[in-house]
Parts: structure tokens; sequence; C-alpha cells
């Protein structure tokens, strides 16, 4: 039971101490003081009271509800195991008497209703059928009289010609055919009280009263194709219809005929046809030629080849496997789901000039950042205070001879994966060559991707303003590379530039829009939209959100998307300044927002018609990806030891792994295959059961690895080696154990991270001139402390706007090492006077921290 004291119940109410002990006064609460306690149940007499004095009715509770949950544990290939949540819920309301008495009202209404409702129809039926039976009867009666008159009249002519003689007149025969014909419907006597029952005879027009009335009230079997059981019975062969005589006997005998169905048992073996893919598992396979999955199994153990139900096989053995089994093989593309789509998707309508692409690349500290900054200052619209906000990795500028679409420099190593997935993204390269340092290896590195990609060149001959620069030298260089000047006969054009000037930035996009003129870029804006991804990321507000460049045809808002292996309707489109935008065109980069995750750069977006063809060639894409990177997984080969050779980037841990069991060395070369990051990463050369020979030990001496053995021991040839040649020899019985000591080797091959902590942070109250010192920040320290002598950073609406280091810190007029939280100071920032009230000054400091996988 919770309890609190009427303190602290007053501090969650947000309320006055003497307010609320008034208030329980009121209620009949017998609390005076202010740490007296309440109970649960004061509480609720206090709440009640409160509501009753507001007007509102405290009620009792009308609805309960009652909630269980049950846990169980499913085991699933193997170890692996599944947790499964059974969530029950079941809710009682109680009824108050009026609800009860008028429920019982209203079904006592609905069953009057009925019960009228059927004595009406049973009325009106008893109606009819009394009214056909009339008619009937006259109508027969009709017929006697008629048949009488003609009997007497041939009675009477045959007495007039009959001799004097008198005879024998046979009248029976004629009673029992005028009574079969034409029976009239008299009453029956009445019966003594000792009298037994009279047996009535029934007669062709009872049966088929009988037959009417019961057809009225059930489906007709003739309808079915069936002969109704309770048909006339025929009372001579001569009648036509068919039905049931008292024994059954024909009509039986044509009903189970009429009964049977139509399938009749195959006799020889059906040959279906199987559609054989790249790959196929062994359930697709045996679900194509419809059989169960442990015949194929069967099949392949007496080849000689152990299979599981789940495994791939290969387009050989399958083709192989069907045949076998007397089935047709239909070899089908890997990519018939991808071709499909390519047929589905139309682009049509008029192609009209586009905006040309540009990419900027060239070496490290050569100006690239300070020529986009300077044309992001210079050309884009005056409305955006300090330049273009960069939310994506692109921007368009608009000249007075056109727009430009700009991308961020992705780096080399992007530029090479967009151009690997055969996504063209760039359709020209801007390279730039610092004038006073020339061409150095990334220079050279950028125009042999750009030369790769059939891109062309414009060269920007940057810092030409410096008086070591020498245009010649580069131009010289570059003809050395073949990058040909137009001037000495070639297609390159040369622009010297000034990135902190401006100088020359006019005449480089003029050449930009000169080149996209001989190249003639052209796309069509009522097609569906299609582009590629530059960038992506995984927002914590907004989910998956992918910078993509749109490259023909227009990308609207609501739009079925396929990204690579992802998909989704575009939610939401946002253009470089964040604004949300409708549609967009070529040429135009947009953040789209829907995504079911983050596609990788270079992957291609294409608008489809529906989810469900998105969907299916999404899902179709994913496991063809799932099935290259298991495949890579599991490549431990001997001939893959030379693949990293002359490779700085990657570390490479070398294994040579031997077990007791496959079982635990295939566990342990997937466990190993998954540790390691883009830095370092691990590769087992060599593996097998059994000891450890001297072959495996010359194997880890060539590869430089490390010989780890599970459950085994290396016999007398391999120790002489590893003694010999100092190599690393480790013996284990815990899986888990391999995994920590690699994972320890891996972390010390990746070095030490510098890493920023936060100190301090101040926020800037006024700012105040000094002549001494420039604009001194008054400020209140809100979180940490502040240092003099450490990095500081000035934050604008939470964005760093300054990186530099403090001037001065003083606390009144003394000048102070530190400043903690809750105290005022002034600060004054060195080389920077643009402080303003309401900015934030971050301290920092860089410590190096060692890495981890």
């Amino acid at each position: 039971m919770t309890q609190v004291t009427v303190k602290e119940l007053a501090s969650v109410v947000d309320t006055p101490v003497e307010r609320l002990l008034l208030q329980m006064r009121e209620a009949g609460l017998p609390h005076t003081k202010a740490d007296q306690v309440v109970t649960d149940n004061e509480k609720q007499a206090l709440l009640a009271h409160l509501k009753g004095s507001h007007g509102e009715r405290v009620e009792e509770p009308r609805k309960i509800t009652l909630q269980r949950k049950t846990t169980t544990t499913l085991r699933v290939a193997g170890s692996k195991t599944i947790n499964v949540e059974v969530r029950k819920k079941k809710t009682y309301v109680k009824r108050s008497p009026d609800e009860l008495e008028a429920e019982k009202q209203r079904e006592l209404e609905e069953q009057r209703a009925a019960e009228e409702a059927s004595r009406s129809t049973i009325d009106a039926e008893a109606k009819r059928i009394a009214a056909e039976e009339e008619a009937r009867r006259k109508k027969a009666e009709a017929e006697a009289a008629k048949a009488v008159q003609a009997t007497a009249a041939s009675t009477a002519s045959a007495a007039d010609q009959s001799p004097s003689v008198e005879q024998d007149v046979p009248v029976a025969p004629t009673a029992a055919p005028v009574a079969d014909v034409a029976p009239v419907a008299s009453p029956a006597p009445e019966r003594k009280k000792d009298e037994p029952p009279r047996r009535v005879e029934k007669t062709r027009d009872d049966d088929d009263r009988r037959d009417r009335k019961h057809a009225q009230h059930r489906p007709s079997l003739k309808d079915k194709g069936m002969t109704s059981r309770v048909g006339p019975r025929t009372t001579s062969g001569d009648d036509d219809r068919e039905g049931f005589g008292r024994r059954g006997g024909r009509g039986k005998a044509k009903l189970k005929k009429r009964n049977q169905h139509g399938f009749q048992s195959p006799t020889g073996p059906i040959v279906r046809e199987v559609n054989i893919g790249e790959t196929i598992t062994v359930a697709e396979l045996a679900a194509q030629m419809s059989i169960k999955g442990a015949e194929v199994v069967k099949f392949m153990f007496k080849m000689g080849t152990p299979v599981t139900i789940n495994q791939v096989l290969d387009r050989e053995t399958a083709q192989l496997i069907a045949e076998e089994l007397g089935h047709k093989v239909k070899l089908v593309s890997e990519n018939a789901l991808e071709e499909q789509l390519a047929e589905s998707l139309k682009y049509e309508g008029e192609a009209i000039h586009r905006a040309p692409v540009v990419t900027v690349m060239g070496h490290v500290d050569h100006g690239k950042t300070s020529l986009l900054d300077y044309i992001r200052r210079a050309k884009v619209a005056a409305g955006e205070a300090g330049g273009i906000t960069q939310h994506i990795g692109a921007y368009h500028v608009q000249t007075d001879r056109g727009m430009v679409t700009f991308l961020d420099t992705p780096g080399h190593a992007a530029f090479t994966a967009m151009r690997a997935r055969g996504a063209k993204a760039t359709d020209i390269v801007i390279l730039v060559v610092a004038a006073d340092d020339g061409v150095m290896p990334q220079t050279e590195e950028a125009v042999q991707h750009a030369k790769a990609a059939g891109v062309p060149i414009v060269v920007a001959v940057n810092k030409i303003d410096k008086p070591e620069a020498d245009l010649d030298r580069i131009k010289n260089d570059l003809a050395g590379r073949d990058v040909i000047p137009e001037e000495w006969g070639g297609d390159t054009q040369f622009v010297p530039v000034s990135a902190k000037a401006g100088t020359g930035v006019d005449e480089l996009l003029e050449a930009v829009l000169l080149q996209a003129e001989v190249l003639e870029l052209t796309a069509r804006p009522e097609a569906p939209g299609r582009g590629v991804v530059v960038e992506s990321r995984l927002d914590k507000g907004r989910g998956p959100v992918a910078t993509v460049l749109v490259q023909d045809g227009t990308l609207r808002q609501g739009d079925m998307v396929l990204v690579g292996v992802n998909y989704g309707r575009v939610r939401a489109m946002l253009d470089e300044n964040g604004k949300p935008v409708k549609e967009a065109g070529p040429s135009i980069p947009v953040e789209i927002l829907g995504l079911d995750g983050t596609p990788d750069a270079g992957d291609e977006m294409t608008v489809v018609a529906d989810e469900k063809k998105a969907r299916e060639v999404a899902l179709f894409r994913q496991g063809k990806f799932r099935e290259v990177k298991l495949a890579r997984q599991h490549s431990a080969k001997l001939e893959n030891i030379f693949e990293s050779m002359g490779q700085d980037e990657v570390k490479t841990l070398n294994i040579v792994l031997k077990s007791d069991v496959r079982g635990s060395l295939e566990a342990l070369q997937g466990a190993l295959a998954d540790l390691g990051n883009e830095e370092v990463q691990v590769r087992v050369v060599g593996g097998g059961v059994g000891g450890i020979t001297e072959s495996d030990a010359n194997l880890a001496l060539a590869s430089n690895a490390v010989v780890f053995g599970f459950n085994v021991r290396a016999d007398a040839g391999a120790r002489k080696i590893v003694e010999q040649e100092g190599l690393d020899l480790r013996y284990y019985n815990v899986i888990y154990d391999i995994i920590e000591d690699v994972k320890k080797a891996l972390s010390g091959m990746l070095g030490s991270d510098v890493r920023e902590n936060i100190l301090g942070v101040a926020e800037v109250r006024d700012v105040f001139r000094s002549p001494k010192f420039g604009a001194i920040a008054g400020c209140m320290v809100i979180e940490g402390t502040v240092f003099r002598n450490r990095p500081i950073r000035v934050l604008r609406d939470d964005v760093v706007i300054f990186e530099g280091e403090l001037e001065s810190l003083r606390r009144f007029k003394d000048d102070v090492a530190e400043v903690r939280n809750g105290m005022e100071c002034g600060i004054g920032v060195k080389s920077y006077n643009d402080v303003k009230a309401g900015d934030k000054i971050e301290v920092f400091e860089k410590v190096q921290v060692a890495r981890t996988l």
C-alpha cells in the first residue's frame, strides 16, 4: 500500500499545503498537519469529495478488464529458441437494473414478433393448400360425372344391339378404373368408440399432393442433378417418369451412377515442368515436382551427397535431380523479376534540356571546399543568410546561362562504388589543382576515376593569385597524364580561379555549361521519376532519410519507389534548404522520407506502379544480397591468402583452425567470420578436422597466421616447427574463449581513437564592448566547468559557427582559470567578435581512447 504525507501529496497535485488540509477537513478526514500520512483509501475519499463538490457524479466502476500473459519457448533449427508471448484480455461490464429490464423487454418483443411472423406464414400456407385441394376436388368430380355418363351411354347402346337372350354384363371391371382415375373425396364415416381404425387406401392424387407439399419446404433434388427419393411411385411399367420403386431397384442404380465423381487415377507418372534459376533450395525444387522434400533428400543421399531441406542447390545439380525423377526442366533467368520490372516501366514523353550534375574532385588542401563555399555564397539566393544550409550532400545554383547541380565531394571510394553499381551520377567533373603545388597523387587518382567513368573534365587551377603560381607547369603535368588543354589541341578546358577572391568563378561556371551543351543532356519530365542515391542516414525523429538525385522524369510526393533493396512510399520531400516540396524534376536533389531502410550510395531509385511489385523485387534483391554475403563469409580457401597483399588500409588476422569434429569447425568459422569491421578482419586460411600436423604449421608459417587447436593437439613434427619458428600456437576447449581472444587481438590492431569530451557549456546573456579585448560575452555557466586553457566552440541555435580558443576568462575583475556551474563570468573569444546574446560557448578536450570492436 502506497503511503505519502500531506506535504508530498500537495507537491504532487501542485496545490498549497494549507488548501489541501482545508479540503481534507471538508471531506471528513482527520488530517491537521503536513507530516501526517495519507493512505490510498483516504486519497479515494478525498477524490470523491472533490468530484462531488464540482458537480461530478461518483459512480462505482462498472467495467473490469483482466489481462493475462503467458510466455512459452519454441526450439527451432537445432539450438535456436524463440520466445512466444500470448496475451489474453477479457472485459466484464456490470449492467444497471434498468438496462437489464430493457434488454429483457427487447428480447420478449423480438420473440413475439418472430412468432407473429411465423403464425401468419403458416396461416397463408394453409389457406393456399386448402384452395388448391378444393379446386382439385371440383375438377375430379366433374371428370367423374363425365366418365359415368359416358359409361351409361355405352351400356345403353350395347343393350340395344344385344340379342334377346339375357346375358350377364360384367360391371365390376368398369368400377375400378373409375375409382382409380377420379376418386370422389367424401368425408370419412365416423368411427365408433370400440371399432378398430379403418385402412384408407391412398391413390395417385394423394401421392401427388404429398409431393407438392414437400417440394414447397425443401429444394428440388432434380435441380442438383439427382432423382427425388420421395417422387411419385409408378403403378405400372408404362409410366415414363423415373423414380424409386418400393425396393429401390433401377432408380437406385441410376442414382449411384450419377453420384460417381469425375476423378480418375492416373495410369502413368505425371511429368511436370520445373523452373530452375541460378540457385534453388531443396524445398522449392520438391514443391515444383509435387513431391515431399524428404524424397529429394533421400534421392540425394543415394547419389552420395547428403543435403538438408533448406540447402541451396546450384543449377546443374537441380537439373540433374529433376531429370532423373522424370520431369522437364526449364532454365529461367535469375533476374526474371528485374526484367519484368524493366518491361513494366515506360519512360515516354518529350525530351528537353536538363541541367548538368557536377562533382568537384582533387587533392587534399587544393581548395575544393573553398571553391564550393564561394559558389554557395555568391550564387545562391540572398534570402539564405550566411549561404545555403547544407542538409544534404547536393545542391543546385542558378546562373545567367542556366542551372548547375553540384554534388559534394563524395571521396574516391564512394565515387568508385557508384560507378561499380552502374550508376553514373555525374555528368562533368571539376578537377581542382593548386597552382602552387602541382599534380599530386590524389589528383592523378581523380583523373583515373573520371576517365574510367567516361566523364569529361574541366580543370580549375586554383590559388592563381599566389606569387609562386605556375599555370604552365600544371598544364605540362596534366598533359603527361592524357589531360590535354584546348589551346594545345586537346579537349579539356583549363580555367584559372581564386576561391578566396572569387576570380574566374564565373568563367568556370560558363565552361561547365558550355561542356553541358556539347553533351546535349536531356530528360523527360513527364515520365516516372528515376535517379540515384547520393547518401542516406537514419534520423532519430524521421526514420530513414535518403538523398536522391533525380536524373530523369519527375518524382512526386506519394509515389511508390524502389531503391536498391529497400522500398516505400514517399511521405515527404525536402529540398537542400530543408523546405518541403511536392515534386522534383530532372537534376534536382531532394531528401525523401518513407523508405523501410537506409539504401547504399549509388543505389538506383525507380518509381514503380504498385506496392506489390516493389515488395517482390526488394525481397528478391535482399535474398540475392544475403546469398552473396554468405558465400563471401564461407569462402575460406588457400588462394585467398594473397588477396590482401598490398592493401594497407585493411589489417587481416590470419588463422589456421583445427577442431575435433566438423560441427565445431563450422561453428567456429562462422563466428570468426562475423568479427571485424572495415579496418580489421579475420581470415581462416586453413581449417580441418583432426590434430595439428606439420603441414598446418608450414601453412601458418607461410601465411603469417596464428594456429588454434580446439580439443586437438599438435604432433611432434608440428611442435618442432612451432618452437623453431616461434609460431603462436594456442589450445582451447571453449568456443567463447577463442572468440574473446580474437576480439582482443583485433582491438589491438585497431589502435586508439581521439575523442572529445565536453567539459562545460556557458550561455551568453549579454555582449559588452571592450577597447582592449573587443567583444566580451557576459555568460552564465549552465553545464560542467569552463576552463580557460581548453579549446571552445561557439554554437548558435545548436549549430557550430566557430571553433577556436578563449582569449580571456574573468570573474568580476579577476582572471581565473576555471568557472563552475551556476556562476557568472566574462568570456573573450580569440579572433572572433560576432558573439550574440543567446549563443552557447562549449568547452571541450580531446582524449585518446583505445578502440574496440
